[in-house]
């Protein structure tokens, strides 16, 4: 299999596009056109794993961390990271990453912590901004329904659980073809006056090159004319964090036992327990600081993310139990994740969950 397949099919799933700005998610290491006959997954990427890839002849490794955040100049085998590296080019193992963009899609790492620890419905925490656009264009009556399926069959037209999704309206457009026009209707030099239909379709900002794409191989006009407006509204299926419900509430010291125990973590920083119980919660998978406000104002009972600092216990002033499950232990599920996404399009494709414990915390 190509690696290229591999790709593609990633970004047709949890897009790289929904990756952080200071994020490092898609292919780091290897050649697109290289094919690639086995695959490790692993939550990071150590010796131990390189090793273990190594050992098992594997040439792709995907990983959730990503080995490189930022630009490197010297390979000169000080670091872990430039040993990697290098060890990765001499055996031609090819490397991805799928990190932020898994954290942001709606059924990724959040989504499957919400069904490990039994939170009903999720939804997305904080919604990406920025993401959301409208795509407009005017074609003949003839030709609407073709134009309209070609769109919604390049993935516009979706707003959350619905799809084919759009706003029609009929109209009178005018035109008129100069020299060297070949016009699909009208005369040229002379004023064409056609019926003809408004489509409205809303997309997420990675589909722009393939709606356009499409809309120019679909519509039959010679020029087509189109627009494209970018929305302010936030896109509910992309985003941060995630929030739902227990189907039955818990005292909080019983609810945190429960997740210790589901989760194997070896401690639980947390603040103190509230009064009342503990039924709406908030999930972070990793460091997920930065939503405690957003937890607070959700009305959350509780929070639960990793890497919480000293300082951001005192956040919710008893209004809601914040809790600081850890930085692997919420990520834990990742690797089955990654997985369970891939075997679903490559049934046949070789995949092995690694078996390399990379948690660098210890508890005593």
């Amino acid at each position: 299999m190509l690696l290229s397949e591999i790709l593609e099919y990633l970004e047709q799933t949890a897009t790289f596009s929904l990756q952080e700005d200071y994020d490092n998610s898609g292919l780091i290491v290897g050649d697109s056109s290289a094919d690639i006959t086995k695959a490790l997954i692993a939550l990071d990427i150590t010796e131990d794993v390189m090793d273990e890839a190594i050992a098992g002849k594997f040439n792709l490794i995907i990983s959730h961390h990503p080995m490189v955040f930022s630009g490197m100049k010297k390979f000169t085998g000080k670091s872990a990271t430039e040993r990697l590296i290098t060890r990765a080019l001499k055996k031609d193992i090819a490397i991805i990453a799928l990190h932020t963009n898994l954290d942001n899609y709606s059924k990724g790492v959040n989504y499957l912590l919400c069904e490990k620890l039994g939170i009903r419905n999720p939804i997305i925490l904080r919604p990406m901004a920025d993401r959301l656009f409208k795509l407009v264009t005017f074609c003949p009556h003839s030709h609407a329904s073709a134009v309209r399926e070609s769109l919604f069959n390049a993935g516009a037209g979706n707003i959350g659980n619905y799809d084919y999704c759009s706003f029609n309206l009929s109209g009178q457009g005018t035109f008129r073809a100069l020299e060297g026009a070949s016009p699909f209707v009208g005369k040229p030099h002379e004023i064409h006056f056609e019926k003809e239909e408004r489509i409205e379709v809303v997309f997420t900002s990675n589909l722009e090159k393939k709606l356009i794409s499409t809309l120019l191989k679909t519509h039959p006009y010679e020029e087509v004319a189109y627009d494209i407006y970018a929305l302010k509204n936030t896109d509910p299926t992309s985003g941060a964090g995630m929030i739902g419900q227990l189907e039955t509430p818990l005292p909080a010291k019983e609810f945190l036992e429960n997740i210790k125990t589901i989760l194997n973590i070896g401690c639980i920083r947390h603040t103190s327990f509230p009064d009342h119980p503990i039924q709406k919660i908030a999930v972070c998978g990793g460091s997920g600081s930065f939503l405690i406000k957003d937890a607070i104002a959700a009305h959350a009972d509780a929070f639960l993310t990793g890497d919480i600092k000293y300082h951001d216990f005192f956040l919710p002033e008893n209004r809601m139990l914040l809790a600081d499950i850890g930085h692997y232990e919420s990520e834990q599920y990742t690797k089955q994740l990654i997985f369970t996404l891939l075997k679903k399009k490559f049934p046949t494709f070789a995949l092995r969950i690694s078996e390399t414990v990379t948690n660098p915390v210890n508890y005593l």
